[in-house]
């Protein structure tokens, strides 16, 4: 691609169905709105790159009543810009042209361009996941919702092969939860199988560090985000005592300034969402700075169907992720597309042999 080049963006959107309801601590979710970023050489369609702009309600700095007309006008925008040529200074590039208040259409707009740079063929830092000659492991969902209907999610990833399985926590009573962890470890020690939890801040401050000492008892690998995102100093104070690693999911939102936030709570983890933290540039930064202080990390996806999916999958890779990674929400939907991601015994696979379906 030349310095030279100019992309044609266009969208479609498409309304994802949950196969269940899906529970958070800030509540159900039926259904998830994507918007597929489409880039084509301008005058050029028969190469296309595909990227996902996919905001989460109430959550996401984007997540605001105008985005489909946020993304059209960017969009356009981004139409008459000369893109540069290697990887990096396209990265870069984005990251100077989209505010930092539209993450998830940065990242959209970064899977799109490398794809399409790579031949329109998915393919956005491939290495050996994308090649299908290496998968990665990752953790075993289970969401909220009554004591029944998560004992039935806990079976099935057991049965699955998941040796590593997150538990989402906050909703239900918090004895039953710990009831549920119990039935786990009565059966599986912890070098078997990996216990995380995500509060998703649902802890208030006071109660916080008496629930982490009760969780604690069933030898978990770690909570995220025990109480809400923004209270930095009763966060530090958390990380400092917790006998439970904690790791920073929703803190990360907004942040501008990450060596302060790093700095000043000193958390265990941090967990990245490109999505929502502005892309695979921004991911990278909060990497670079967790490692130089020994922070340990991974990443998840935020509901993306398999367009974003793929995309931090294979980012998880060039950056040789080393523990679980959160990359089994593909399966959520009714009506995601078909694609070579395969998840089998706690692993997500890219089977080349397999054709993704177009969006349309």
């Amino acid at each position: 691609m030349s310095d030279s080049s100019k992309i044609t963006f266009k969208y479609l959107k498409r309304t994802l169905k949950f196969k269940f309801d899906a529970g958070t601590s800030r509540g159900i979710l039926k259904t998830k709105d994507v918007f597929w970023i489409k880039a084509f050489y301008t005058g050029r369609s028969e190469i296309m790159g595909w990227g996902e702009a996919a905001p989460l309600v109430n959550l996401s700095l984007d997540d605001r009543e105008d985005f489909e007309e946020v993304l059209r006008k960017t969009l356009e925008e981004m139409s008459q810009v000369s893109w540069r040529s290697d990887d990096l200074s396209i990265l870069n590039q984005l990251k100077s042209l989209i505010p930092f208040e539209l993450p998830s259409i940065r990242f959209g707009l970064e899977t799109a361009i490398l794809d399409l740079k790579n031949g329109g063929q998915k393919k956005v830092l491939g290495k050996d996941f994308y090649a299908g000659k290496m998968s990665i492991p990752i953790n075993g969902l289970i969401w909220m919702g009554e004591k029944d209907f998560m004992l039935t999610q806990i079976n099935e990833k057991l049965a699955q092969g998941f040796d590593c399985i997150k538990m989402k926590i906050g909703a239900i009573d918090f004895q039953q939860e710990l009831e549920l962890l119990k039935y786990i470890r009565d059966q599986f020690s912890k070098d078997q199988i990996t216990l995380r939890v995500d509060a998703n801040g649902a802890f208030s401050k006071e109660d916080a560090l008496n629930k982490l000492e009760q969780l604690a008892n069933y030898d978990l690998h770690s909570i995220e985000q025990p109480i809400a995102a923004g209270n930095w100093q009763a966060m530090k104070q958390l990380c400092a005592t917790t006998p439970l690693p904690i790791a920073l999911d929703e803190e990360l939102i907004g942040v501008i300034n990450k060596t302060e936030l790093l700095d000043q709570i000193q958390p265990h983890h941090i967990i990245l969402k490109p999505t929502l933290l502005g892309g695979i540039l921004e991911t990278m930064e909060w990497i670079k700075l967790a490692e130089d202080r020994k922070i340990g990390w991974w990443m998840t996806s935020a509901l993306e169907s398999n367009i974003g999916l793929n995309a931090i999958a294979q980012l998880a890779d060039s950056l040789e992720a080393a523990v679980p990674q959160g990359l089994g929400t593909g399966q959520l939907y009714q009506n995601n597309l078909d694609s070579p991601l395969e998840i089998q015994r706690g692993m997500i696979h890219y089977n080349p042999h397999i054709s993704w379906t177009q969006p349309s």
